[in-house]
C-alpha cells in the first residue's frame, strides 16, 4: 500500500480520514469465518472457492481448504465473497438547512449497506455546501454516528458551488475531502477550471466533473430529439456534455491532475475519454445503472421518475457506454444515488426534480446490463465497484477496495442467483424515486461487512439459515 506521504497527504490525515469514516456504533466481532464462497478480489486477480477468516476487524487468512470453526461463521456456499462495494458518487444531502430533502447520512448509509456498499463518497451539494472545514467535519461526524457505511466527503471546487470563486481546496483535502467537485453543476469558466485543476494536482486529489455546459441546457428537461418535441419539453443537447469534457481534457494536458468524468451519457463523451486515456492523460469515467438500461423512451407519457441529469439518451448511446466499459475506457460504476421527496416528482415533467435512487438495486441492474448482456464478467464488474473506484478517490491508500491479508475486513457477500422484484416501498433510503419499480432482477448482496462486523443481512429465502452465530 502506498503511504499517504507518497501520494501527497500526510499519514495523520489519512488515519483521521479512515477513523472518521469507520462505523463505530455496532460492536465488533472478535472473529468471523466466511465459509465456502467464491472469493473474488479483482485487485489481486484472485478468483477461487475457499474460506476467509477475519479477526479483530482485519482479514487474517484466505484459504482454499476449509478452515476450522471460529467464534462466528457465515455459510457462503454458492455466493461470491467480494471486497466491500464502493460507490464514489452519491447524494446524501446532509447537512440540509433548507429542509427540502429527507435523505440524511443515516438513511443513506442504511440504503448503501442494504445494497452491499461498504464505502460511499457523498457529493457537496448540501446546504450549506461542502466548501469549508466545518462542513467536512460535520459530514464525518454524522457518518461515524450513523455507523453503517464508510462515508467520505467530496468538497466543492468553488464557494457555494456558484462557479465564481475558487474554494480552499488544499485545506478541504487536508480536512478529509477525498475529491473535489461542484457536482450538480459543471464549472463553466475555463480560467477558473484551469486554476482548480492546478490546485487539485498540487493536493494529489481528483476532480470529479459534472460535464454540462449550462449555456446549452437552459430550460432543458430531457434528451433533445423528436420525443422531446412531441412531449413539448425542452431538449438537452448531447453537445452540452461533450464540449465541457473536451475542454477540461484540453486544459488538463499540461497540468495532469487526476480527472474523473461523472455519469457519461453520450457516444461522443466515450470517444473523447478514450482518446485522452490513449494519449496518457490521468482521466477516468463512470457509468450509472440508468444510462446502461434505459433510453429516452422511459420518459414517454411524461414519466418524471425517468428524469435524470444528464438525461437518458438513445439506444446507440447505451451501446457506446457498454463498449466503453468492455474496452476499458470507462472503469467505474457509480449510481449517482439522488433521493427526492415524493412531491418533487409528483408534478409536471418540466418542474420535476432530476435524479433517481440507486444504491439498493444497483448490483442486479449492473448484472443485467453487463453480465447477462455479455459485456463483461463478474470479476471485471466487481473491479469497477471495488478497486477501480478506490483508486480514483485515493481510498486504495487506506487498504479499501481489495481483499488481502492485513487489510480492513470490508466485505460484500453476493448471492448471484437470488431472484427478487425491486420494490421502492421497502427501501431504507428516504427516497423512493426509482424507475425500476416492479422489475424482476437477479443477484443481491445478502450481507455487508465492515471492519469484521455485519452492517446488513438480508432476510429471505435466499439467506435463510446461512448465518450461524455461536
Amino acid at each position: 500500500m502506498e503511504s499517504g506521504k507518497a501520494r501527497g497527504i500526510s499519514p495523520r490525515a489519512l488515519f483521521c480520514a479512515l477513523f472518521a469514516a469507520s462505523p463505530t456504533t455496532i460492536p465488533h466481532m472478535t472473529e468471523l469465518l466466511l465459509k465456502g464462497g467464491r472469493i473474488i478480489d479483482p485487485a489481486t486477480d484472485l478468483d477461487r472457492t475457499g474460506d476467509v477468516l477475519v479477526r479483530h476487524g482485519v482479514i487474517v487468512a484466505l484459504s482454499d481448504t476449509p478452515l476450522s470453526s471460529a467464534e462466528n461463521t457465515f455459510d457462503c456456499e454458492g455466493c461470491i465473497v467480494s471486497p466491500g462495494l464502493i460507490d464514489i458518487h452519491v447524494h446524501f444531502r446532509d447537512p440540509d438547512e433548507s429542509g427540502h430533502h429527507q435523505e440524511t447520512i443515516a438513511s443513506g448509509s442504511a440504503a448503501a449497506a442494504a445494497g452491499g456498499f461498504t464505502t460511499v463518497c457523498c457529493m457537496p451539494n448540501t446546504t450549506p455546501a461542502a466548501d469549508s472545514r466545518s462542513v467536512i467535519d460535520a459530514i464525518k461526524h454524522r457518518a461515524t454516528a450513523a455507523g453503517l457505511t464508510r462515508v467520505f466527503p467530496v468538497a466543492c471546487g468553488t464557494i457555494d458551488r456558484r462557479g465564481e470563486v475558487v474554494a480552499p481546496i488544499l485545506e478541504l483535502v487536508e480536512a478529509g475531502a477525498v475529491a473535489i467537485s461542484d457536482d450538480g453543476d459543471g464549472i463553466a469558466d475555463s480560467d477558473l477550471m484551469k486554476r482548480i485543476l492546478s490546485l487539485v494536482a498540487a493536493s494529489d486529489s481528483v476532480f470529479m466533473q459534472h460535464c454540462q455546459d449550462p449555456t446549452l441546457t437552459r430550460g432543458a428537461a430531457m434528451n433533445a430529439g423528436a420525443l422531446a418535441t412531441r412531449l413539448g419539453l425542452g431538449g438537452w443537447p448531447r453537445e452540452a456534455e461533450e464540449l465541457m469534457l473536451r475542454r477540461d481534457l484540453t486544459l488538463n494536458r499540461s497540468i495532469a491532475a487526476r480527472y474523473h468524468a461523472q455519469h457519461l451519457s453520450v457516444v461522443e463523451s466515450v470517444i473523447a475519454l478514450r482518446e485522452a486515456r490513449e494519449a496518457g492523460q490521468p482521466a477516468t469515467g463512470e457509468a450509472s445503472p440508468h444510462h446502461l438500461l434505459l433510453t429516452e423512451d422511459a420518459c414517454g407519457d411524461w414519466n418524471t421518475l425517468a428524469k435524470v441529469n444528464p438525461p437518458l439518451r438513445t439506444a446507440a448511446d447505451v451501446e457506446a457506454i457498454k463498449t466503453g466499459i468492455a474496452d476499458g475506457t470507462i472503469t467505474v460504476l457509480a449510481t449517482d444515488h439522488a433521493p427526492h421527496p415524493a412531491q418533487s416528482k409528483e408534478t409536471d415533467f418540466a418542474s420535476a426534480a432530476f435524479g433517481i435512487v440507486g444504491l439498493e438495486c444497483a448490483l442486479p441492474l449492473y448484472r443485467e446490463a453487463l453480465i447477462d448482456g455479455g459485456v463483461i464478467d463478474w470479476a471485471t464488474m466487481l473491479a469497477m465497484m471495488t478497486c477501480e473506484p478506490a483508486a480514483v478517490a485515493g481510498l486504495d491508500r487506506l487498504g479499501l477496495g481489495r481483499l488481502e491479508i492485513g487489510t480492513p475486513a470490508d466485505l460484500t457477500i453476493i448471492d448471484p442467483d437470488a431472484e427478487w422484484i425491486i420494490d421502492p416501498a421497502t427501501f431504507l433510503s428516504a427516497g423512493s424515486n426509482c424507475p425500476f419499480a416492479g422489475r424482476e432482477v437477479r443477484g443481491r448482496a445478502i450481507a455487508t461487512i465492515i471492519d469484521g462486523h455485519f452492517t446488513s443481512r438480508q432476510i429471505g429465502p435466499s439467506v435463510e439459515g446461512r448465518a450461524v452465530v455461536r
